[in-house]
Parts: C-alpha cells; sequence; structure tokens
C-alpha cells in the first residue's frame, strides 16, 4: 500500500525529473537566460534549523529534490569559528547544488558582547547582509551601532508564548522601530500565531521591519499549537500570500519544519507544493 510519504516523494522525482530535461533551472540562471524562479515574487528558502538532524550533504540533496534554492545558515552547518577557507569550500558546495546562503541564524547572543561582536565578524566572512537573532533586550543599541557600522541587517526572532524576550512581532517591533533601519524582525508567523496574535495583520503592520519570514503553519491558536504542514493548520496561507503581495515583500518565506525533524522530507516536499501552488494561484 502507498503510503503519504511514497505518493509525495514519487511525485517529488517526477517533477524534478521535468525540471531537469535538457539543462536545469539553475544552469539557465547562471547563463543568462530567463529563469521561472527570477519571475517569482517570492523566494523560497529553508531555514537550516529544520536539517538540524543532518549534514550539509543531506540537506543539500532534499533542498535539490524540492528545487529551493536558498537556505539560511545555521552554525551546526558552518561553525561560527570558521576558517576563511572553509567558509569557500562551504559556498562551493552550495553553489554546486544550486543552493545560495542568504542570511546566518538564528544566533543566540545572551551571555555578552562578544558574543554579538563574533556573530558580525562571522556574517562579514560569510558573506551574508542579514543576521537572524535572539540577544538581551539592554543589548539592542549596542547592536542597533554594529548593524550600521557593518551595514547589516538584524532580525529578531520570535518564539511565541514559551519566550520571555520575544514572543511576538509587536513584542519585537516596539523595541527596534525607533533604532536604526537596518534593526527588524525574523518574523515566526506560526510561532506568532500560538501566542494569539494575528500573522496576516502583523504582517501588514510591521511589513517596513520585516526583514526574513519563518514560514510554517500550526496546529492551533494557542501555546499547544505545534508545527504542522503548511496547508493543515489554522493560519490562512492563501490569505497570507496576498498580504505578502500587497506589502510588496521582499525578503526570503524560508520554511522551518519542526514535525517530524528526524524524517522531514515528506513533510517540506507538501509544504513547498503547496506554497508554490497558492503563490501562482494568486499571482
Amino acid at each position: 500500500m502507498e503510503t503519504r510519504r511514497t505518493f509525495i516523494q514519487k511525485g517529488l522525482l517526477g517533477v524534478s525529473a521535468a525540471a531537469m530535461g535538457g539543462s536545469t533551472a539553475w544552469a539557465h540562471a547562471n547563463s543568462g537566460h530567463n529563469d521561472v524562479r527570477s519571475n517569482d515574487r517570492f523566494e523560497l528558502g529553508i531555514a537550516g534549523y529544520s536539517f538540524v538532524h543532518f549534514g550539509l550533504d543531506e540537506s543539500l540533496a532534499m533542498m535539490k529534490r524540492m528545487d529551493v534554492h536558498y537556505l539560511c545558515i545555521k552554525d551546526f552547518h558552518l561553525p561560527l569559528t570558521s576558517s576563511d577557507a572553509e567558509i569557500a569550500a562551504f559556498h562551493k558546495k552550495l553553489a554546486d547544488s544550486g543552493v545560495t546562503g542568504y542570511a546566518v541564524g538564528p544566533i543566540y547572543m545572551t551571555k555578552s558582547k562578544t558574543e554579538i561582536d563574533n556573530a558580525f565578524d562571522y556574517a562579514k566572512r560569510v558573506g551574508v547582509k542579514l543576521i537572524v537573532g535572539i540577544p538581551n533586550k539592554e543589548d539592542l543599541a549596542y547592536i542597533a551601532d554594529k548593524a550600521k557600522a557593518y551595514d547589516i541587517r538584524y532580525a529578531l526572532h520570535n518564539h511565541g508564548p514559551e519566550d520571555n524576550l520575544y514572543p511576538n512581532a509587536t513584542s519585537i517591533f516596539e523595541l527596534v522601530k525607533n533604532l536604526d533601519e537596518r534593526m527588524g524582525l525574523c518574523f515566526d508567523m506560526g510561532h506568532n500565531m500560538r501566542d494569539g496574535q494575528d500573522p496576516i495583520k502583523d504582517l501588514e503592520r510591521y511589513r517596513d521591519r520585516i526583514f526574513d519570514i519563518h514560514l510554517k503553519n500550526v496546529t492551533a491558536a494557542t501555546k499547544e499549537g505545534s508545527t504542522c504542514e503548511l496547508g493543515r493548520g489554522v493560519i490562512d496561507i492563501p490569505e497570507f500570500v496576498k498580504t505578502l503581495r500587497k506589502v510588496g515583500y521582499a525578503g526570503k518565506c524560508s520554511l522551518e519544519f519542526e514535525k517530524d525533524m528526524k524524517d522531514p522530507l515528506a513533510g517540506l516536499a507538501e509544504c513547498v507544493g503547496y506554497f508554490k501552488g497558492v503563490s501562482d494561484a494568486s499571482a
């Protein structure tokens, strides 16, 4: 009997085979040809935490099968202490798989300002212009100065009702609204919903300070809610996508899938297909 997982995996193989007929979309992009992805307003990525149980090679193989081309880099794939040679090798491996590392994090930096300094140095050496971070509130002015000096945007991540620092988008916006414009949000829409907030209204409210989105759905708008496949939760994803278009969101939408984390491919693939379908339907 064919399970939902094997059905999705077979479908992915078919899609991948069709997409790779002749030359790949990635090869077209690099050779100056038109690329379907370049016409899609929303650049779909994967938040590195989705692959916490997998090495880089396994993670990139899954991304290739799903035809997803952006990765928010976690330090278990590229440690903060990496040498320049190790960073170069990392980027080459991503490029060979048609993937771009667009940001680093989330990085926790609650012990000392040295952690903040190291994070900005790391981001500069990695060559990204966005850090997703979790700092102490009293360090935000210091971080704003660093963001300005490095010209790197800093996005605070909200983690829901269990998070005493940043439970939702509003809690972050109120702290950064008067700081340098490089200070903003990595908007975790699922955790925002779990804290009883409205992710669609908050996307519209805080559009100018949302630099990154952790794209997910959840089973309930309560603390007990958990991550589920994108089309199966309580967040109205078609309406969320319409609002993305309405506000002109230009950042990445990175899937963070915290269900079946030791076997995430089927769930992630379902999310990818659903999001692309909804995006195409609303274009």
